[in-house]
């Protein structure tokens, strides 16, 4: 069928050869226009996710820095009570020395004066150091109080994603949430026909209704992520490879969530995985099936955690 196609458009465009070199010429300027762009896109999710990452390891750093300061706390509380029972030994001596000759009795009390002074000094210390744990704590406990929203929330999306896909279940349509994000994934018998990058009828119905949940958490950033089976791509045409129909395949999927226009076209991103990121065996046809997909990765947006951890540090 494939074959025929070609030899039609072979015989069309000998006929209209000018006009359709122009077109041709014209998208596959635009073409390379978005492989550039789609490739930029992709590094800057990497760089997110990247940042997200050191992020939580600045989060578990605080913690440790917090327990840490725990210890110091609980070490100059013992240093202080030892210093006291000191000073109350000290005090004792003191009057017991009042019957003593006068240069004894002024050594005592030189000794007792720097007592106190060191005593005044870490108390000065302590307080110091409790008045900043006490603010470590709270900014760290309205860090955590932040992430755990953003889990709630991510929590309340995937669950009015299930809800508004229901009637796609058992048709290659999964919603499952992990790791802080929300994945939907969709198999391709859902949405394309081999070697093809134009999305049917009943998978845009799925998308149309994904964009409408979209549309209202205008602040969760959308990661589309097309992926093949190891089958090489033979088919002629203007596909290279298998990387190339998955990039186009992420690509169409963001042209139909774009037609809603209450979803910020800044918060979507393409990308082509090709076969290099798999489900299941490609040894097998279930495993095949399940490694052409696309996945559509839903993540919060990090802005208010790293301005947090910029005024805990």
């Amino acid at each position: 069928m494939i074959k025929r196609i070609s030899v039609g458009l072979l015989i069309l465009s000998l006929s209209t050869s000018c006009v359709s070199k122009k077109i041709y010429n014209d998208l596959e300027s635009k073409y390379a226009d978005s492989k550039k762009e789609n490739r930029s896109l992709a590094d800057e999710n990497a760089d997110l996710l990247k940042a997200k990452n050191q992020l939580e390891l600045d989060r578990d750093g605080l913690k440790t820095d917090l327990s840490k300061s725990n210890g110091e706390l609980d070490k100059l509380k013992a240093d202080y009570a030892a210093a006291q029972n000191k000073f109350e030994v000290l005090q004792d001596s003191y009057v017991a020395l009042e019957k003593n000759s006068g240069d004894a009795l002024q050594s005592n009390m030189k000794k007792n004066r720097d007592l106190l002074e060191q005593l005044d000094e870490k108390g000065k210390a302590l307080a110091l150091e409790q008045d900043r744990l006490s603010k470590s704590a709270q900014r760290l406990q309205e860090l955590e109080d932040l992430i755990a929203a953003k889990e709630a929330s991510m929590k309340k999306l995937k669950e009015t994603l299930s809800k508004a896909l229901n009637s796609f279940e058992g048709k290659g349509l999964t919603v499952e949430q992990k790791n802080g994000k929300v994945y939907v994934s969709m198999e391709n018998k859902l949405l394309f026909n081999s070697g093809s990058w134009a999305v049917g009828s009943e998978g845009k119905k799925a998308v149309v209704e994904l964009a409408k949940v979209l549309g209202d958490n205008p602040d969760i950033s959308v990661l589309i992520e097309g992926h093949t089976d190891d089958d090489a791509f033979t088919a002629s045409g203007p596909i290279a490879d298998n990387w190339d129909l998955s990039t186009k395949r992420a690509t169409a999927i963001v042209a139909i969530l774009s037609e809603n226009k209450k979803i910020n076209k800044q918060n979507l991103t393409a990308a082509g995985r090709g076969e290099f990121s798999p489900l299941g065996s490609n040894a097998t046809a279930e495993g095949k099936a399940k490694n052409r997909r696309i996945e559509i990765i839903l993540t919060p947006r990090l802005d208010e955690i790293a301005e947090m951890l910029n005024e805990i540090n």
